[in-house]
């Protein structure tokens, strides 16, 4: 059972620091989930790791790193049901892989490659949603429409602290607790909206506080412990599955990354709470409860790391082994009636890329 913390506001925590602060339990967690978690943690921080290394190397675009966010992700995919449906945004590029996505997939849509296309019903995942808190309505009307149709499925959606100040997020979350829809909202609060900190945009105490406005359950989780998240996020769902509505889950932290590949923090965030951060990061904080339950040793932490190490690689050779894109995707799907230029368009295009292929 989770710790509530009132010093910190009400921060819920389960994980001690293996000294003074004693570890909590998560009743209905055997060993063998708590070996799961660690698996996908681990799954996490090494597509993570690899993909800033990829985009170094020239082998994907621009990437939004998620390092020490992996415990708000893992623990909370783990807490819903395979017939539930999650909504990420660019943080969580990567949560498909808990589903069973290939890396090669996820890889790909980085790489702006069709083969980066899912069907969102083949694992249950919504597209990536780049543009900040738009998606928040898509899953509130989901999530009404499996209410409509007496289905027992629910649906999460994942965002910022900085989504919490755009209008698409406030309409999302009236509509969801007016119609009682089975959603979880999951604010991922590391403070930082890009550049912009968090005092400078709300005056609220927390972000959970905003739930009060909607009428709606605001719970407050420490963001780097895994089994937090994962106990939150369970009864947020059980309250959706009972018909009870939506549930506002804060997980909060502090980022201890750049927000992306093509950001310097250096200019605005606090160093000294960085390497705060870091010293106590997510995965490290696991890896350390579970060896005190005695459940993890080095030999078993290393097979682990091997095998999500073997998954990246073999990820990023199927995705490089991908033919080139049709440069015709461009033109096909643009209007209803395109015009006759967009022939001639298309011809030199290609001309331009064979050219470049030349040399």
């Amino acid at each position: 059972m989770a710790q509530v913390l009132p010093a910190e506001r009400d921060l819920r925590r389960v994980i001690g620091d293996g000294e003074s602060v004693p570890d909590g339990e998560v009743e209905g967690l055997d060993e063998s989930d708590l070996l799961e978690l660690f698996r996908s943690l681990i799954l996490l921080r090494t597509y993570d790791e690899r993909s800033v290394v990829y985009h170094r190397q020239g082998r994907i675009g621009t990437y939004a790193m998620f390092w020490n966010h992996e415990a708000i992700q893992a623990g909370s995919v783990h807490a819903l049901a395979d017939e539930d449906w999650i909504f990420p945004s660019y943080r969580e590029s990567a949560i498909g892989l808990l589903r069973g996505m290939p890396p090669a997939t996820v890889l790909q849509w980085w790489r702006g490659h069709p083969s980066g296309w899912w069907n969102p019903a083949d694992y249950n995942v919504a597209s990536i949603c780049v543009p900040i808190g738009t998606h928040v309505p898509h899953a509130a009307g989901l999530a009404w429409g499996k209410k409509l149709r007496g289905e027992s499925a629910c649906a999460i959606v994942y965002f910022g602290d900085g989504a919490t100040s755009e209008g698409s997020f406030h309409e999302g979350v009236n509509f969801a607790a007016v119609t009682g829809a089975p959603l979880v909202l999951l604010c991922n609060n590391n403070h930082w909206a890009i550049s912009t900190p968090l005092e400078a945009q709300t005056r609220a105490e927390t972000l959970a506080d905003k739930a009060v406005g909607y009428g709606i359950p605001g719970v407050r989780v420490d963001g780097l412990d895994v089994l937090a998240v994962y106990e939150a996020t369970r009864e947020a769902v059980a309250r959706a599955r009972a018909g009870e509505g939506p549930t506002f889950v804060e997980a909060v932290h502090y980022r201890a990354a750049p927000h992306a590949t093509a950001d310097d923090p250096r200019a605005y965030v606090d160093l000294e709470r960085v390497e705060q951060e870091r010293e106590r990061e997510c995965v490290g904080r696991f890896d350390g409860y579970l060896r005190r339950l005695g459940l993890l040793d080095d030999a078993a932490a290393a097979e682990i790391r091997a095998e999500a190490a073997e998954a990246m690689r073999a990820g990023i050779a199927a995705a490089e082994a991908e033919a080139p894109p049709d440069p015709a995707l461009l033109f096909e799907h643009a209007l209803v009636d395109p015009p006759a230029a967009f022939a001639a368009d298309l011809a030199e295009l290609r001309a331009i890329l064979e050219g470049s292929d030349a040399k």
